[in-house]
């Protein structure tokens, strides 16, 4: 019997299908489990608010830097034994201890570390200055006292984590800006730690 043109054909791999390697709504590939019936609550919570990280950091991802994971070229600088408070190396001490390579300095773990550049004056206080760039490592624990980037209700931000009580604060570097007492009507989603701030002179 001729197949007529209009039949459809089935079966068979597809150039292009299926779902492309971390496209999912985490940023990563998904792994299908099996979880105690117990605790199904309190992994769908964690999945909720790692969704939600996620498609807040793509929100503001124009304004991210990320780490060269390969760097093709591996640039080290000299470290001179001398410490100076104004000035350059004596020149009886010409000789180098060692040489400084600035990943190494820098980043700690360049999978979890991203850049970000500084606005405002609110971090005057902690060395932050405008257009600086902030290196910010997600793997670290946000705890009290830490300087943490974070969307406030989407929009980005820089500040210390405190606490007055049970409310968390995001405080201010400035007297002349006031603290962010974090109330339950605020979505705040922390993004990471800040570990380095790059500051041009």
């Amino acid at each position: 019997m001729p197949i007529s043109s209009s039949s459809k054909k089935s079966g068979g791999a597809r150039v292009g299908a299926g779902r492309k390697k971390g496209s999912s709504v985490y940023g990563e590939t998904t792994q299908a489990i099996r979880v105690p019936e117990s605790m199904i609550p309190e992994v769908k919570s964690m999945l909720t608010a790692r969704k939600q990280q996620f498609s807040a950091f793509n929100t503001h991802s124009e304004k991210l830097f990320f780490p060269v994971l390969n760097p093709s070229k591996i640039t080290t600088v000299p470290l001179f034994t001398s410490k100076v408070a104004a000035g350059f190396p004596s020149p009886a001490d010409d000789y180098i201890e060692k040489t400084l390579d600035l990943n190494d300095l820098l980043i700690q773990k360049p999978a979890a570390t991203f850049f970000v550049r500084a606005e405002g004056e609110s971090m005057l206080g902690a060395g932050i200055h405008p257009n600086d760039i902030l290196v910010v490592d997600r793997s670290i624990k946000p705890v009290l006292g830490k300087i943490v980037i974070c969307a406030l209700n989407g929009e980005l931000t820089v500040k210390r984590l405190k606490s007055i009580g049970h409310e968390i604060i995001l405080g201010a570097e400035n007297p002349e800006y006031k603290d962010i007492v974090v109330h339950q009507s605020i979505e705040l989603i922390i993004w990471g730690v800040v570990t380095n701030v790059i500051h041009s002179v």
